[in-house]
């Protein structure tokens, strides 16, 4: 069985001219397989999943298993609004190459989005999957929160092998590691908590910030690991600001106006989502620059 372990990005998907662009995509790829992450995720929120078309998700899943086949493993996104269509995904990205699936939370209709509702929802596709399921909270774009007794009574599935929390609530994610199956992970899905959540039991992370600085990033929980929980401690506070400029603040287009800064392909998003403005991307640039992990721009 799959274990979740170690540091995940969750890759932006580049466009050019209104479609996805392979090229840079495969350049970028070259970037992260080489580096100290564990895997990648393809088809996260970072990745713009909302905005693919079903033929694109395909594609893009493909291409991605088939560049990262025997470097590093592949999780995929693979959330969706109906179970049958979350399924499919599923058994396209099993089809593709990739080890695991991440599922977001339904979320148009969030008055209905009731506990046993999505315990359902979770279960028919973990049935379904020929891939472990991983759940996915994403309060703040989905707008539904799975709760700490929810992902509980899910971690008894078979196939659900753990939850990527993007929430924050560090109760909450307490609450979960404490009680579910040892062989259920947590991992936190924000750089911002990363420490706090290995201190309590985390196995990892999926962090947006992990697409600019994915060596720091995993030396945060190597260093955790390791004992060195002072070093741990202090890389955790000096990441804090360039991922919230990343994620709070500025999110998908500072993700992607980042990743030019250190010489990657970033591009636009995906219209309506709109590039990050001259001011931006200069006041961007100093917050990464204070990490000392960031040249400073040539005077």
């Amino acid at each position: 069985m799959f274990k979740l372990h170690g540091i995940y990005a969750p890759i932006a998907t580049p466009f050019k001219d209104g479609k996805i662009a392979y090229d840079e995509m495969g350049k970028n790829l070259k970037f992260w397989l080489e580096s100290d992450l564990a895997g990648v995720v393809v088809m996260g929120s970072n990745g713009e999943f909302v905005l693919l078309s079903p033929e694109e998700k395909g594609e893009l899943t493909r291409f991605v298993c088939s560049q990262a086949k025997g470097k590093k493993p592949v999780i995929a996104g693979t959330g969706a609004e109906s179970t049958v269509e979350t399924i499919r995904l599923s058994k396209e990205a099993a089809d593709a190459g990739a080890d695991a699936v991440l599922v977001v939370t339904p979320n148009y209709y969030k008055g209905e989005m009731t506990d046993p509702v999505l315990a359902r929802f979770y279960k028919d596709v973990a049935d379904a999957s020929p891939l472990p399921v991983i759940l996915y909270n994403m309060p703040r774009n989905a707008g539904i929160n799975i709760s700490a007794k929810l992902a509980i009574e899910l971690a008894k599935h078979p196939n659900i092998i753990g939850i990527k929390d993007s929430g924050g609530n560090i109760v909450q994610i307490a609450d979960m590691i404490r009680n579910a199956p040892a062989s259920f992970s947590v991992f936190a899905g924000s750089a911002s908590f990363l420490y706090t959540s290995l201190a309590l039991g985390a196995t990892g992370g999926t962090l947006a910030l992990a697409n600019v600085f994915p060596n720091e990033c995993a030396r945060l929980q190597t260093l955790f690991e390791a004992g060195r929980m002072k070093e741990a401690r202090d890389l955790q506070m000096v990441l804090i600001d360039s991922n919230n400029a990343v994620t709070a603040r500025w999110g998908i287009p500072g993700l992607k106006a980042a990743m030019e800064m250190i010489g990657l392909y970033g591009g636009a998003p995906r219209p309506p989502l709109l590039p990050l403005g001259e001011a931006d991307r200069e006041a961007l640039r100093k917050i990464l620059t204070q990490t000392g992990f960031f040249p400073k721009p040539a005077v």
